[in-house]
């Protein structure tokens, strides 16, 4: 049977306990889900002030200009995804992302001539 320790208050729950202890479990799960929404909310508001500060960039691209249009061009000549991922240093995911900008990219080219 699983059960749930709090080491701080010497707090020990299992699955067959009270009624009592259930709506203990239930009061610090929605408290410990309330900080972490705060926690989150404080964030997103000091990242909001960075960036307006301009000391927020985000993170850096893995592949500079040149180098997805390598990638873009070597998938298009029919080179394995994954072989390509490994030999860039990128993930899978990460080459499939810059493979739709670079499609929305050349769309958005398309619609404007």
């Amino acid at each position: 049977m699983r059960s749930l320790r709090f080491v701080k208050e010497n707090l020990i729950f299992t699955g067959d306990e009270s009624p009592m202890a259930n709506l203990m479990l239930s009061v610090l799960g929605a408290v410990a889900q309330f900080e972490r929404d705060l926690i989150r909310e404080r964030q997103r508001e000091g990242i909001a002030l960075a960036k307006q500060r301009g000391a927020y960039s985000g993170r850096k691209k893995a592949l500079i200009p040149e180098r997805v249009d390598e990638l873009c061009a070597r998938v298009g000549n029919g080179e394995r995804k994954a072989a390509l991922a490994r030999e860039f240093g990128i993930s899978r995911e990460t080459l499939y992302q810059y493979l739709r900008q670079n499609a929305d990219r050349k769309a958005r080219a398309r619609r404007q001539r």
